[in-house]
């Protein structure tokens, strides 16, 4: 399959060295071997990333996600070699959904982010900017809402970290949901009947403001999916994530042989 073929390529061409972050123009797909080498491959990014924002002079935004690879990557960045790679005191730090449930909850993107990542690294308490799900879903949707179009009124967040379910879901944008239609807000309050539960997500809309959006995917389950979203007809209704294409950014797509489907 064509897919298949852009995998090698990609494979290829990253082993040459001749692909890199700066020289990124158009969505990328980066296939490693296994979970753990794709997180240092995120964690390198992301290294990146935070120094042309210094380079700029600005203080480096990310939007984090919640999900067992990005706690893979969390850990990560939280030890040695990769704690001492970054000025955490220049980092801010959102979250591209939540559930409506307390922030102490297991459940909690907020908290595993707390505790993989937040609580061993020296981020300041006022550079962490949770959705605050002890708020009813439309009052925390408003706020968090109304934060984003504060602290991004006249720029753009530097990365969004994206995870994308067996569904072709991401953050909480879920097929067949109001918040896939949202153009004009930031924040939503999304009701997901399949899950019989609310949900405050990022819009898609927020997401293509970034400068670098990853969608991070790992496992064999994703595999069929992946080959969908990529490869398939457009069908963002049914497949949400599609709606992901950044305007001015870079889209990176990084995925394990596992999720690519090189270990059927």
């Amino acid at each position: 399959m064509g897919f298949q073929r852009n995998l090698v390529l990609w494979v290829y061409l990253h082993r040459l060295g001749r692909l890199c972050l700066a020289a990124m123009k158009q969505p990328a797909i980066q296939v490693l071997p296994n979970l753990p080498a794709l997180a240092e491959a995120v964690a390198q990014i992301i290294v990146a990333a935070a120094q042309s924002a210094a380079d700029d002079g600005r203080r480096f935004s990310i939007a984090l996600s919640g999900g067992s690879t990005p706690k893979c990557l969390y850990e990560l960045l939280s030890n040695d070699p990769w704690y001492d790679r970054f000025d955490w005191s220049r980092w801010d730090v959102y979250f591209g959904d939540e559930r409506c449930v307390p922030p102490t909850h297991a459940d909690s993107n907020y908290r595993m982010a707390r505790q993989t990542l937040l609580d061993h690294v020296p981020i300041t308490a006022e550079h962490v900017f949770r959705i605050k799900t002890e708020l009813d879903p439309q009052q925390a949707a408003d706020n968090y809402d109304q934060l984003l179009r504060q602290h991004f009124a006249d720029t753009s967040p530097d990365v969004v970290l994206l995870g994308m379910g067996e569904d072709g879901h991401t953050a909480s944008l879920f097929p067949h949901t109001q918040a896939l239609k949202e153009t004009a807000r930031c924040a939503v309050a999304n009701f997901v009947p399949q899950l019989d539960q609310w949900r405050i997500t990022v819009s898609a809309e927020f997401i293509n403001r970034a400068r670098l959006v990853l969608i991070l995917v790992s496992g064999q389950n994703k595999a069929q999916r992946v080959a969908q979203v990529l490869e398939g007809a457009e069908n963002p209704d049914e497949l949400p994530i599609q709606l992901i294409q950044p305007l001015d950014g870079q889209l990176l797509w990084l995925m394990d042989a596992d999720a690519a489907g090189m270990n059927d």
